[in-house]
């Protein structure tokens, strides 16, 4: 029988406190509804990522609860807000709305501005769509717009089969780069595959001695990685750090050696998921989805996550 109640409702991953996995809990909340210039989309897939732990655990940029995380999300547009012409109801986009903010991914429906997202790439289904916007929109950031990358350019990526390492390899590759890519050995075959040039199996040797003369380093890690990196590099090279803003400790000591470095934040970019979107269509750039979870098991998905030893992406499948 229909009921109009759960007609205007929807399940959610929420918390009402900060804390390990056990914290996130299915709930029924109020749908949300387009506001100016946004668009309602009925979620399909939301993609995993380690900011989603991190803030589940210490808050982070949406401080204490109750929220809904997740921020990579594919889907259809339901509804579209007062002054929308970018989209209509049936289109399916894909999208890494509202970031600092809370976007609420980890549900089925989701409401942010229309130009926090693109059209969803042809020729991919809505799981893989939704692995691709923060991971993809962080490496094209860094070496696009960062660190200007060139070809012919030596760019070490880190952690290079994780979620934003083995998008940021073919993205360095499509951009004429060569790549340099530090991982376990069981992940150079993968790796490969992806067009790396050069593997590095950080178990068994110290990168910073068999890797020289870099132009660019995109570092996904953290805690000593950004010191030993800035070894490696080039005068006139460029270290971005993604993990955390006291990454930012490195800049002096950086600047010393005539290298740039910063911490990159990731922000929403209607151009820049366009140009990925262009890159998956011609073929260069795929995601590597290593686990599909349904949304009940998001706590599920944050522990494996947390192991760190996952290839591809985590994603959470939403609906039909």
């Amino acid at each position: 029988m229909y009921n109009a109640v759960e007609a205007h409702q929807m399940k959610a991953i929420s918390q009402d406190v900060l804390g390990g996995p056990e914290v996130l809990k299915q709930v029924w909340m109020n749908r949300p509804r387009a506001g100016v210039g946004e668009i309602l989309v009925r979620v399909h897939a939301a993609g995993v990522n380690p900011l989603d732990w991190k803030t589940r655990a210490a808050g982070l940029f949406l401080g204490r609860p109750p929220f809904i995380l997740g921020w990579d999300v594919s889907g259809v547009v339901e509804a579209v807000g007062v002054g929308v012409t970018l989209f209509r109801p049936g289109d399916e986009v894909f999208g890494m709305p509202r970031l600092p903010h809370q976007a609420g991914a980890y549900a089925e429906y989701l409401a942010a501005p229309a130009r926090h997202f693109a059209r969803k790439p042809a020729g991919i289904d809505h799981v893989h769509a939704a692995a691709l916007p923060l991971a993809s929109l962080t490496a094209w950031q860094a070496m696009t717009e960062t660190a200007n990358v060139q070809p012919g350019q030596r760019v070490l990526i880190h952690g290079a089969a994780g979620g934003v390492g083995h998008v940021a390899v073919q993205i360095a590759k499509a951009l004429g780069a060569q790549v340099i890519g530090t991982a376990s050995g069981p992940k150079h075959t993968f790796l490969r595959k992806l067009g790396a040039d050069e593997l590095i199996d950080y178990t068994t040797v110290a990168f910073e001695k068999v890797a020289s003369e870099v132009d660019v380093v995109i570092d996904p890690i953290g805690e000593d990685y950004g010191p030993r990196s800035l070894q490696l590099l080039r005068p006139g090279g460029t270290l971005v750090s993604l993990p955390h803003p006291a990454e930012d400790r490195l800049v002096p000591q950086a600047a010393e050696r005539g290298i740039r470095a910063g911490y990159l934040l990731v922000e929403p970019d209607h151009a820049g998921l366009q140009a990925i979107s262009d890159l998956v269509q011609s073929g260069r750039l795929r995601a590597k989805v290593g686990t599909v979870l349904p949304l009940a098991e998001a706590a599920e998905a944050h522990r494996l996550g947390q192991t760190g030893h996952t290839t591809g992406k985590i994603v959470l499948a939403v609906g039909a």
